[in-house]
């Protein structure tokens, strides 16, 4: 008795390049911190990797100037405004104290360099000129912040002002703005870029980033930084390497100083310590079957989708990857048909189930060709006419 369906596997372990970092899994890395309010997030992995009182209210500050940014970044991608286009300084915007751009009363000032000064100084003047600029004056723009925060699925901010000035109903959580993060770099790539640059001249005065981390990590090309009396100091602080990013929120502690040490020593710990697992990402074929009474022999398999998941080091030298499919595949077979699973076993979890799908069409053979391959199995054992 012929049996022309074998169960085929196919095993391979992957030792692929170790982008080390340690994301806060409580069950992988205990970590403690003077922060009132944390959370570490991994973009790749689409993971929380650690978080402390995350959906606790806390003020902004001028951490809410990303979501001015983001609604300013908005017009420009749908070709409402431009970078050279100029919005008027009001005596409003010229008056508002805090972090300044120092723009002049009455003076037209570019798109470009009001956010400029909005991100590099943090400036409160310009924060209000790209409000009313937007929606003509500054409550109508909070309105708008609050539509982008639903849309958003920001559940736990509401905004009172473009600036992140001090303000009773003014409130975010640490874990909404991650997710205002995430939007502002998948939507806007280019613009993004704009939080990394590091010094900024408007009117002759000279003024940096408040950032501390583009002075002090490699790959940090953001976001934010804030403080109120009420808030202490927060940061949100992204930095990318090896094509993974991670971001932080960090908040309430109560000096410049230890907000840089605190952020920064929580990024080392994220990176020293966790690995991305990432595998399939550009659909390369896993493997090739064999086809039964196809016009091919062979049929190229490939993951269904990307897969990114972080682990320890230790978790990533001893991944196994294990691809199961029916041998032969029997014709036709479309592109995209689900034909076998990828098991993936990372040491201490469960298995995880990937679908493994066909990466080309194979079309049946002829009917005389089928018969010739049939009587050629049934006399001769082979499953493919080559």
């Amino acid at each position: 008795m012929f049996k022309i369906y074998n169960r085929h596997s196919f095993l391979f372990v992957f030792f692929l390049c170790l982008t080390i970092s340690k994301p806060v899994f409580s069950n992988i890395l205990d970590i403690t911190t003077s922060a009132k309010q944390v959370i570490i997030y991994d973009h790749a992995a689409n993971e929380v990797l650690f978080e402390k009182n995350a959906d606790v209210s806390m003020k902004p500050a001028s951490m809410a100037k990303v979501m001015t940014a983001y609604i300013v970044f908005d017009r420009i991608k749908d070709n409402l405004l431009s970078m050279s286009d100029t919005f008027l300084v009001s005596d409003k915007a010229w008056r508002m104290g805090g972090s300044r751009t120092f723009l002049e009363l009455n003076s037209n000032v570019s798109i470009q360099d009001l956010l400029l000064g909005l991100i590099v100084q943090s400036g409160n003047d310009a924060a209000v000129v790209l409000a009313e600029g937007i929606s003509g004056d500054e409550e109508a723009f909070a309105r708008e912040m609050n539509r982008y925060a639903k849309i958003m699925g920001m559940a736990n901010t509401y905004f009172t002002n473009s600036t992140g000035w001090p303000h009773p109903e003014l409130q975010t959580t640490s874990r909404d703005l991650i997710i205002l993060t995430k939007k502002i770099v998948e939507d806007f790539p280019q613009l993004y870029k704009l939080f990394e640059e590091k010094i900024f001249t408007y009117n002759n005065i000279k003024q940096s980033n408040r950032n501390p981390l583009l002075y002090t990590m490699n790959g940090a090309d953001g976001l934010k930084t804030g403080h109120t009396n009420e808030s202490g100091y927060g940061l949100i602080g992204s930095v990318s390497r090896n094509d993974r990013r991670v971001t932080i929120v960090i908040n309430g502690l109560n000096s410049k100083k230890k907000r840089t040490f605190e952020s920064k020593r929580l990024f080392d710990i994220v990176f020293r310590e966790t690995a991305l697992l990432s595998l399939f990402n550009k659909q390369n074929t896993l493997v090739k079957a064999n086809v039964w009474l196809g016009k091919q022999s062979e049929v190229k398999l490939v993951a269904i989708k990307p897969f990114n998941k972080i682990v320890s080091p230790l978790e990533f030298n001893k991944t196994k990857i294990k691809a199961v499919w029916m041998d032969p595949i029997a014709a036709p077979i479309s592109k995209g048909d689900i034909v076998g699973t990828i098991n993936i076993t990372i040491p201490g979890k469960q298995i995880i189930k990937e679908d493994l799908i066909s990466a080309e069409n194979i079309k049946k053979m002829s009917s005389f060709m089928r018969v010739k391959s049939i009587i050629k199995f049934l006399l001769y054992g082979d499953v493919i006419d080559k």
